[in-house]
């Protein structure tokens, strides 16, 4: 920055007054008492400058602030991006995860109902659980005549469901969700009625034959 002289301003300022001074004394026709007349001055005041080495520092440091925070910005984006990245794989094999089990669901429903699609199959799947024959054959018999050993049979007017008719059919969940289109799940409900509730598959045959429901 210039340094800016007030002596012009001084010496202006000093030649006013006087000038005033005797035009008043003029006037009056006498000397003010008291009045000194203001001489001019050489001293010259001079506004101090700002030194260029602290100039250069300020903008220095301006400038550090500035890349700071520019770098503080860009690690928060590439933050911002790496977490949306894995996010994103994450959903994506949640996603593929689901697909698969999916197609295993309906691979294994697939070919319970093709096994459950012969009476023999099914009937096989009984004898092996229940393991006494003169209690399969108890069990049998119920079963033929309830559902025909269609573990899909519907009554139309109670809604009981399946080989062993459940009603409802949901009861039948608290042997596996599958419980719908799954004849193993159906049989093992059914013995664990007839055991819980007549003893045995025989003992509930005995009631059904009296009663004709069980």
């Amino acid at each position: 920055m210039s340094r800016i002289s007030v002596r012009g301003f001084a010496v202006a300022s000093a030649t006013a007054v006087t000038t005033v001074g005797a035009v008043v004394g003029v006037a009056s026709g006498s000397e003010q008492p008291g009045l000194q007349p203001v001489a001019a001055t050489d001293a010259i005041t001079v506004l101090p400058d700002i030194p260029a080495g602290q100039q250069v520092q300020q903008a220095s440091l301006t400038q550090q602030v500035l890349a700071q925070t520019d770098a503080a910005d860009a690690t928060a984006r590439k933050t911002a991006e790496e977490s949306a990245r894995k996010q994103a794989a994450r959903d994506a094999s949640a996603r593929k995860e689901a697909q698969r089990q999916a197609e295993e669901k309906r691979k294994a429903d697939a070919l319970i109902a093709n096994a459950a699609s012969s009476t023999g199959v099914v009937q096989d799947m009984a004898r092996a659980i229940i393991g006494d024959s003169t209690q399969f054959q108890c069990f049998s018999n119920i079963v033929s005549r309830e559902s025909g050993w269609n573990f899909t049979a519907t009554n139309a007017s109670s809604g009981a469901y399946g080989l062993v008719q459940a009603l409802p059919g949901s009861k039948m969940a608290s042997a596996g969700a599958d419980w719908r289109t799954n004849p193993r799940t159906q049989i093992k409900w059914g013995l664990n009625y007839m055991d819980s509730r007549y003893g045995s598959p025989c003992g509930a045959w005995s009631f059904w034959q009296t009663n004709h429901w069980y």
